[in-house]
């Protein structure tokens, strides 16, 4: 390789680095642990590189990325998580990336974001890991946190949807509720679905028996079935198997709405003839009073990113962190007449 065709990226590929941190070595940036600077000092020696003005101007202004890959940025959930991101970066010289996975070939979506540039890291949301998306990540060396998931080796943040929907179905029981039914999503596996799980142990709890005929969802597939459409579905379904219905969880708040709306197209309303519980804890279930779940959604993403950053510039040490996220009950007028 000729000396005067020698760049960064040379650089950064012979040190196993980013080019973000090869930039920061060469102006001697602090935030570089010294085990990476000396293999970065070490491959500009055997390469013998000789950084030009231009070089030395690029490298000063080098941008720096992080990216948050994610299955939908119209869902209210993930533009919660959104704004829990920009506000941890407001005060940061980093520029935000976003990589749209979609519904299908997530895998496939995420490999091909990964292999169009040097990221200085990702946050990867609802994107379940396994070995190809592992050896993906260790390719590209860069720092990741999962939200939503977790893997051997890596930073995460997700949340206890055992208990969440566990304190969900337990507070309609509570509430005098003899049949609870469950809106589910049709595109996870029912054993494998933690929020159906947690609705299972409430009722064993309570000494209830499971009844699947009012475990129900919804048939389009938009949002992963977590819309107001299968929730819409769902309900009127659930209705049709027990017209005696008196209370309902529903495995996300768009689905409660959507349920809500079902219920009082039915000639019924909430909660005097159905009480009804959502997950998430969205702005609007504020506004109409909607019992819900709260997942601290934004709370977790600014953390996350924050852990992000940490690991970008090389704090915190090696051990990885893997936290479980406890949702909390948020009682409103949509499943007792008297907000205790």
């Amino acid at each position: 390789m000729s000396k005067d065709k020698i760049t960064i990226y040379d650089i950064a590929e012979r040190a196993e680095v980013g080019i973000s941190t090869v930039s920061r070595v060469l102006n001697d940036s602090p935030n570089v642990t010294d085990r990476t600077r000396n293999r970065v000092v070490k491959a500009i020696r055997d390469l013998e590189y000789r950084p030009s003005r231009t070089a030395r101007s690029l490298a000063r202004s080098a941008n720096r990325y992080l990216a948050v890959a994610i299955p939908s940025f119209t869902t209210p959930f993930h533009t919660e998580l959104l704004k829990g991101v920009r506000r941890c970066l407001a005060s940061e010289a980093i520029d935000l990336l976003l990589c749209d996975l979609g519904s299908i070939n997530r895998q496939s979506v995420l490999k091909d974001f990964l292999r169009r540039g040097a990221l200085d890291g990702l946050l990867l949301v609802g994107v379940q890991v396994d070995e190809t998306v592992q050896e993906e990540l260790n390719t590209s060396r860069t720092p990741v946190v999962l939200i939503g998931s977790e893997w051997p080796g890596l930073d995460s943040f997700r949340w206890d949807d055992v208990e969440g929907a566990r304190a969900a179905t337990a507070h309609l029981l509570e509430e005098g509720h003899e049949n609870v039914g469950l809106i589910r999503t049709h595109l996870r596996d029912i054993e494998n679905d933690d929020r159906f799980r947690g609705y299972r142990q409430a009722l064993s709890d309570a000494g209830r028996p499971l009844n699947l005929d009012l475990v129900v969802h919804g048939e389009t597939k938009k949002h992963r079935g977590f819309s107001e459409e299968t929730g819409y579905e769902a309900m009127l379904k659930l209705l049709k198997v027990d017209p005696t219905v008196s209370a309902v969880f529903a495995c996300s708040d768009v689905q409660a709405l959507g349920a809500w709306r079902a219920i009082v197209d039915s000639g019924r309303s909430v909660p005097d003839n159905v009480a009804l519980v959502g997950y998430d804890n969205l702005k609007s279930s504020h506004y109409i009073g909607l019992t819900t779940i709260d997942q601290r959604m934004g709370e977790v993403a600014e953390r996350a990113t924050k852990l992000l950053l940490q690991r970008i510039r090389g704090e915190g040490g090696d051990e990885r962190e893997a936290e479980l996220v406890t949702p909390k009950l948020i009682v409103r007028r949509s499943s007792t007449r008297e907000v205790r």
